[in-house]
């Protein structure tokens, strides 16, 4: 089986994510915004294939309850993978490649919404250790981009997760060792 290949978006990559994603006006904004230092858009290719994008937020949030309880935590935003390409790892890739950039940058902790009606993309947080932040739900507006070339903002309710980056959870061993016991080198 092939394995998701994330980077950071370059110019090139816009046009043919724009054409397997959708919505090249939402992939503009946020390659703007990464020129200028607001955030890292990253793409995934699954073989030849654009397969995921993911928007990694730095500037503070948008919403107040997420700014005044979170401040200054990073926000991984815009999941999104290609609908014929879900459930091959292309999620948790990018997920694990906004980690990784963050613990490079010196972050300690990541945060998300995800909507309250999208149980799979919960599931996949889940697994992938983020947790409920503890202070209910929050109303997040995505940008929805019109034939016209508008942009509309929608509500949508969401709970928020994070994950504090510093925490290595041990893989299991096969064979139970006693705490203490000397190491068989």
């Amino acid at each position: 089986m092939t394995e998701p290949h994330v980077w950071r978006a370059r110019s090139a990559d816009l046009i043919p994510f724009a054409a397997a994603l959708g919505d090249g006006g939402f992939l503009i904004d946020r390659w703007m915004r990464q020129r200028n230092d607001q955030g890292i858009l990253l793409f995934a290719w699954l073989g030849p294939r654009p397969a995921g994008s993911v928007y990694l937020w730095l500037e503070e949030a948008e919403e107040p309850p997420i700014r005044r309880h979170l401040p200054g935590v990073a926000l991984l935003t815009h999941l999104q993978v290609h609908p014929d390409l879900r459930n091959r790892g292309v999620g948790a890739a990018l997920v694990g490649a906004v980690e990784h950039h963050l613990v490079e940058l010196g972050h300690e902790r990541v945060a998300l919404a995800v909507r309250t009606d999208n149980p799979a993309a919960a599931r996949l947080y889940d697994r992938l250790g983020y947790r409920d932040w503890g202070h209910g739900t929050v109303t997040c507006y995505a940008q929805v981009t019109l034939r016209n070339g508008g942009v509309l903002e929608v509500p949508e309710r969401c709970y928020v997760l994070v994950k504090d980056l510093g925490v290595i959870t041990p893989a299991p061993r096969s064979e139970p060792r006693a705490i203490g016991a000397a190491n068989p080198c």
